[in-house]
């Protein structure tokens, strides 16, 4: 089973994160699914903000989701946006969907304990006995009201990612719809938003699947016809972990933070259980939302690789307009963190040497480190690059390449080069080995922008001061 096709307008998803923490990666990936499949169909995505636990929603929270979800292409402008809607706001709706679920007989209230349960079944780990099904208990403070799940059959779950899974009733406990004080608890508020906002595709995360066909129940129980399903694969790290907050960094804020480009995050999280076809990946979004359909998701486990979200973000940065890179990178150049001031940026030099720089960084954070030679009095000096290229013949090399720099005519890439290959066949070494004092005496760094390039824009006086540094140290 598939999707609808393209211009089935009827189709209506939904996004329900809960605003409790940074955005998770693995709800951007969900987001942006359901997003696909709005956009491929012409349907809508529904935004809903799952507020219901007080304790830890935070309205910058869901300022964050907001913003996050924006800065990936999601926003309430789009006209498949819908939303946001508040769970808390319907709270009557789930109140009166218990009651109506009590009057039929279809819940009973129950006083049961944790520690009574297990006294009559022997097994802590055993679910609920059905105890008070036949009581015929009345509301107190305290008392839950459970689910009465049926006593044979099965619930079948229309999955377009894992089949068409069946679930024995038998196995289904009665489970809590409404708590001790009354509110009910996630399972029917969910069900009972998802009917309000005529969602017909449930497309989230794999770990929701057990509680898909209790769900089901809740929808067919208030005589309505549940959603197709979609469960989304798990989002492991290299080693095959499941994500986590606490050991992974998995906040899209600080990837964004870090010089990931939106685009390519998108494009490389749409890749995580699914592929495009053609053997392609790098692809603009609105070609992977042509060719989007969930049913071709993988349901094997999927492997979020830093490596290859920075090799693609490479790729995006490679391809901005020169203009754009500029734009793109300047947060970092005016950052209050950089380790130039104000004064010191040059925007001229930055502006000669920006071409360069765009090919060789990954994130736009790594601009700051190409390019803080050109702005700071003294290289920041890197101890490793210092001590592998710093060996004989350095000093004689760099005294040598000093000499010659000195009256050089003209202070240009091509005879800068020159200069040092002849002065490194006199060594004995070839370019790549001779170059490597001047660059670290240089840049701080054995690794950068092209050396004759960064020289030409440096200097004369600034790049013989820091030659001669060098060899002083060297002593």
């Amino acid at each position: 089973m598939t999707l609808p096709a393209a211009g089935s307008s009827s189709v209506r998803v939904r996004f329900a994160p809960s605003p409790t923490g940074m955005f998770h990666v693995g709800g951007a990936r969900s987001a942006l699914f359901n997003w696909a499949v709005a956009k491929h169909t012409g349907g809508t995505f529904v935004l809903r903000i799952e507020d219901t636990d007080a304790a830890r929603n935070k309205p910058e929270w869901v300022d964050g989701i907001l913003s996050a979800m924006a800065s990936l292409g999601m926003h309430a402008q789009d006209p498949t946006f819908e939303g946001p809607y508040f769970q808390s706001q319907n709270a009557a709706q789930h109140t009166e969907a218990a009651a109506t679920l009590h009057a039929q007989g279809r819940a009973y209230y129950c006083d049961c304990t944790r520690d009574a349960v297990a006294a009559r079944t022997g097994n802590a780990q055993t679910g609920y006995d059905g105890f008070c099904r036949e009581r015929g208990l009345t509301y107190e403070p305290g008392r839950a009201l459970r689910f009465r799940t049926p006593d044979d059959g099965e619930t079948a779950v229309v999955d377009l990612i894992r089949g068409n899974p069946t679930f024995p009733n038998a196995a289904i406990e009665d489970f809590v719809i409404a708590r001790g004080d009354g509110s009910p608890v996630f399972l029917l508020a969910n069900v009972v938003d998802d009917v309000d906002e005529r969602i017909t595709h449930v497309i989230r995360g794999e770990e929701h699947l057990p509680n898909t066909p209790k769900q089901q129940l809740l929808w067919e129980a208030l005589g309505q016809t549940a959603p197709t399903w979609a469960h989304l694969p798990v989002i492991v790290n290299e080693k095959r972990q499941k994500l986590s907050k606490r050991r992974d960094k998995v906040a899209l804020e600080d990837y964004l933070a870090d010089g990931i480009l939106p685009d390519a995050m998108v494009n490389y999280l749409m890749l995580l259980g699914w592929a495009p076809g053609n053997d392609e990946e790098i692809l603009p979004f609105e070609t992977l939302v042509e060719r989007f359909d969930v049913a071709d998701v993988n349901s094997s486990s999927a492997f979020f690789d830093v490596k290859k979200l920075t090799s693609f973000n490479g790729e995006y940065i490679r391809a901005l307009p020169l203009e754009e890179f500029a734009a793109a990178v300047d947060p970092w150049l005016h950052a209050p963190y950089a380790p130039w001031t104000p004064e010191q940026f040059d925007a001229a030099a930055f502006d000669a040497v920006a071409e360069l720089a765009q090919t060789r960084i990954a994130t736009l954070a790594e601009i700051t480190k190409n390019v803080d030679f050109l702005f700071l009095d003294v290289p920041v000096e890197d101890e490793q690059s210092w001590n592998k290229a710093m060996k004989e013949p350095a000093a004689a090399l760099l005294a040598d390449v000093r000499a010659r720099f000195a009256d050089l005519e003209p202070w240009e890439a091509e005879p800068l080069k020159e200069t040092v290959a002849a002065v490194g066949e006199q060594h004995g070494l070839k370019l790549g080995k001779a170059q490597a004092p001047v660059r670290v005496a240089v840049t701080g760094r054995t690794i950068g922008l092209p050396l004759f390039e960064s020289l030409q824009v440096l200097g004369r006086e600034r790049t013989l001061a820091r030659v001669d540094a060098a060899i002083a140290k060297l002593g």
